[in-house]
């Protein structure tokens, strides 16, 4: 009798390669052909799965990177982010088990809903300013939200390649992903192009707006995650996250198992602590609203083509052996850190809190230099990331247990990053926060690298796919 999800049927009873049903090796299904083939291709769902994204933390990303939130005074927006990620570190622990029980595809709806309240938050402070403690309140719900759709999210996106194609993947979910930093951009860059208020305006709020709230109806349009064949033919089987007793136990077990990954502590924590030098103590201090806009706009770009770079044309690349791309991948990336910080560096030394007053707009002389250092800091964010997610597929392709690797990095990504908009909001020394930027991204690099020596392999071995 044929298996119901999606009506796959084994050849003969057999798998293609010949292989009974009660043999051990893995069974090949064949995949729909015509339009439903490719509705249901993995292809297609996972770039679903990035419009997700696009819509809501991609209009997120669209708004943090103007600096401030697009805001005059960037103080409220800092702790609101210090709120959001503090409490994205920890519901960030429990959400694998709501997306247990829900569903990936509901946990994502689920995890839509904080993304308008953010926005909405910056709406109603400029129109009252006094309400601060409401978008504060909002980034902290927002990362119970976001908790919940970064779940689902990592468990569809590093479930449905094949093993070959993590990087590609990846590559795909990071570039349709941050298109939505990009047309956000856009948006704010046309709609306060003749702004002289230093603020975007409140139809840049609304625009962002309407764009999370569809961000919330499209789940509904992706196959159901445990009716989905892979491209070669084998069965896409979900994390299955245990009850939150069960969870933590397995943080150990991971540790003890494959203590190796300790090593990749500093990196998952300096992963989104670069963001508030980029986004608040460069972009928001320096420039006029315009020029921030099409500074977020060319970022937000320039991360498209890095993830796509660096995930298929340097980590897939199968000509070469794994330990070769995963060596060729820490090279450009550690290279990237210091290009881009010794850059930075000699524009951070001539400002401070107290002297970022005078503006740099579009057309001034010294705007080109400055709008090429945004672009490099867009191609080393995509890449670190994309990096990231490829040493930890390339540690296990068994589901639980990078299920495990994704919530250490989620969690310490959130730390890193509550920390450093809190240091922010309380006003620390620009300088102070881009040294400790430099110095954690270089740390993380170096720490990682004899992880990248001694761990990674050529090929996934059998003891590497259990917890």
């Amino acid at each position: 009798m044929s298996d119901p999800v999606l009506e796959a049927e084994k050849v003969d009873g057999r798998s293609p390669t010949g292989e009974y049903e009660g043999s051990q090796q893995v069974d090949i299904f064949e995949r729909h052909t015509g339009w439903k083939g490719l509705y249901s291709h993995p292809t297609v769902q996972v770039a679903l799965l990035g419009f997700v994204c696009f819509m809501c933390p991609g209009m997120y990303n669209a708004l943090s990177g103007l600096g401030g939130g697009g805001q005059v005074n960037s103080t409220a927006q800092a702790n609101a982010s210090s709120a959001l990620y503090a409490t994205f570190a920890f519901f960030g622990f429990f959400s694998g088990t709501f997306s247990n029980v829900l569903g990936a595809r509901l946990t994502l709806m689920l995890g839509t809903l904080g993304y308008p309240l953010y926005i909405s938050s910056f709406l109603v402070v400029d129109i009252h300013p006094n309400a601060t403690a409401y978008v504060i309140a909002s980034g902290a719900i927002l990362g119970v939200t976001a908790a919940l759709l970064w779940t689902a999210q990592g468990s569809l996106m590093m479930a449905y390649p094949a093993e070959a194609q993590k990087g590609l993947y990846i590559g795909i979910f990071w570039a349709i992903f941050n298109l939505g930093g990009v047309v956000g951009s856009a948006v704010a860059f046309a709609e306060n192009f003749h702004s002289t208020a230093n603020g975007v305006s409140n139809g840049t709020y609304i625009g962002f707006l309407v764009l999370t709230i569809t961000g919330f109806f499209l789940p509904l349009l992706m196959v159901d995650p445990e009716m989905m064949t892979r491209t070669d033919g084998t069965r896409v089987v979900l994390v299955r996250h245990p009850s939150w007793k069960a969870e933590f136990l397995n943080l150990f077990v991971a540790l003890k198992t494959d203590p190796w990954v300790v090593l990749l502590f500093p990196m998952f924590f300096a992963s989104n602590y670069f963001y508030t030098w980029q986004f608040n103590d460069y972009n928001g201090a320096l420039f006029t609203i315009r020029a921030r806009g099409l500074n977020n706009f060319v970022y937000w770009s320039a991360q498209i083509f890095g993830s796509v770079f660096i995930g298929y044309c340097i980590l897939d690349k199968k000509r070469l052996r794994r330990r070769t791309r995963a060596f060729i991948g820490w090279v450009i990336v550690f290279s990237m850190v210091f290009v881009v910080h010794t850059w930075a560096y000699f524009y951070q030394k001539t400002y401070t809190r107290a002297n970022s007053s005078n503006k740099i707009d579009i057309y001034d002389s010294s705007f080109p230099a400055h709008v090429w250092l945004m672009i490099f800091c867009g191609f080393l964010d995509s890449m670190w990331q994309t990096y990231a997610y490829w040493l930890m597929g390339a540690m296990s392709n068994d589901m639980a247990k990078l299920a495990v690797f994704t919530g250490f990095y989620k969690c310490l990504q959130s730390c890193g990053a509550a920390g450093v908009w809190r240091a922010d909001g309380a006003k620390l020394p620009y300088m102070n926060i881009f040294l400790s930027t430099w110095g954690l991204t270089a740390a993380g690099m170096l720490f990682a690298f004899p992880m990248v020596y001694f761990r990674v392999k050529d090929h996934t071995e059998p003891e590497d796919e259990t917890l």
